[in-house]
């Protein structure tokens, strides 16, 4: 298919295409968050916290072959890309995936959905690589957390919310890092990027959903967090 390719501003990058030929053409990040289908024959679904069309993605068949033949061989090419990566794979195809340096959830106190054993109340987070506040001697602090936030109606049928990603972004880097995110979507990592002071690269297969990130992450680039540091990253203060 045809790349394309959108500079939202210095250091916000949009990519349009196969996250497999385009990864190859990147460099190093500071981080990767990403958020995969999950292989579920998703088809759409309404919760107790959103309501939307029951259809499933437009370019991607969401069974456990997408999940061997794109999403694994985009996730190796990121652990080679960054120290730093952070992926939600869901339940179901979570062990095919390389083993992580740690499992742990996004819990969900009154559910989300329905799961095979009742209500899904969790959701898990493979971290890969080492925790930079740990690599950088800044101490300890939650890997993991829960929410009730709503996500948003913005066209895609399996969107994040925002908060969620947000945490995830702050959780995997500092200010002023490169975020990459190889299965974009709608662009609520990207958002989430440069709210909080990030550069931010993207992938998407999907044209639809590929210009829903444009607009979103064009619009949060106008409007960031207040009171982010947006340019220091931590660094050894040399002896005098």
């Amino acid at each position: 298919m045809t790349h394309r390719i959108e500079t939202l501003a210095e250091g916000v990058t949009l990519h349009l295409g196969d996250c497999r030929e385009i990864l190859p053409t990147l460099g190093k990040v500071d981080a990767v968050v990403t958020d995969p289908p999950y292989g579920v024959e998703f088809k759409g679904k309404n919760t107790k916290h959103t309501k939307r069309e029951k259809d499933g993605y437009a370019s991607t068949d969401d069974n456990s072959d997408f999940i061997e033949n794109v999403v694994l061989h985009a996730i190796k090419y990121c652990l080679a890309k960054s120290d730093s990566v952070v992926v939600t794979p869901g339940t179901r195809n979570m062990y095919r995936y390389p083993t992580p340096a740690d499992v742990v959830s996004i819990f969900y106190p009154s559910g989300a959905g329905l799961g095979r054993w009742g209500f899904t109340c969790s959701q898990p987070i493979l971290y890969y690589g080492r925790d930079p506040y740990l690599k950088n001697g800044m101490g300890h602090r939650p890997n993991s957390f829960q929410t009730t936030e709503s996500a948003p109606e913005n066209g895609h049928p399996c969107p994040k919310p925002i908060g969620t990603m947000k945490w995830l972004v702050n959780k995997a880097s500092f200010p002023g890092w490169t975020i990459l995110d190889p299965f974009m979507g709608s662009g609520t990592t990207g958002v989430a990027a440069v709210k909080l002071g990030r550069k931010f690269i993207g992938i998407e297969i999907e044209p639809k959903y590929f210009d829903i990130a444009c607009k979103r992450i064009s619009e949060a680039l106008k409007q960031p967090d207040m009171f982010i540091e947006r340019t220091k990253s931590p660094k050894q203060e040399a002896f005098l």
